[in-house]
């Protein structure tokens, strides 16, 4: 059976200093800010973590992004469309991390699908 775990979940941020500080201090996470990619990242244990998404016309307050572990990507997104969901972005490539896809589910939320560059990832 493959494993199709929640590997990755971001919470939209006003300010990625503030929201790394604020959950640091709330609930003791790692965080890492990467700056190049306007973005940062928090881990709560051991494979458990996720990042803050800046917010923009895309990414709204209260719009928490789940990500699910998949080994196809474009085949998942095509049978989520099959299944009425609406693509949202096709596949796309995080340099040096991995692979990503997003759609929004039938009641409008959206999911992404995410692939790791590391072959030990999920394992």
């Amino acid at each position: 059976m493959v494993k199709r775990n929640v590997v990755h979940i971001e919470i939209p941020a006003a300010d990625l200093q503030a929201a790394g500080k604020f959950y640091q201090e709330l609930f003791g996470w790692e965080i890492q800010q990467i700056p190049e990619m306007n973005y940062a990242t928090w881990a709560s244990g051991p494979g458990e973590g996720g990042g803050f998404n800046p917010l923009s016309n895309d990414v709204k307050p209260n719009e928490v992004l789940i990500y699910i572990n998949s080994e196809d990507i474009p085949g998942d997104l095509k049978k989520a469309a099959s299944l009425g969901a609406t693509i949202i972005q096709e596949k796309m490539e995080i340099p040096n991390v991995g692979w990503f896809g997003v759609f929004k589910d039938l009641t409008g939320n959206s999911i992404a699908l995410y692939t790791s560059m590391d072959p030990n990832f999920n394992k």
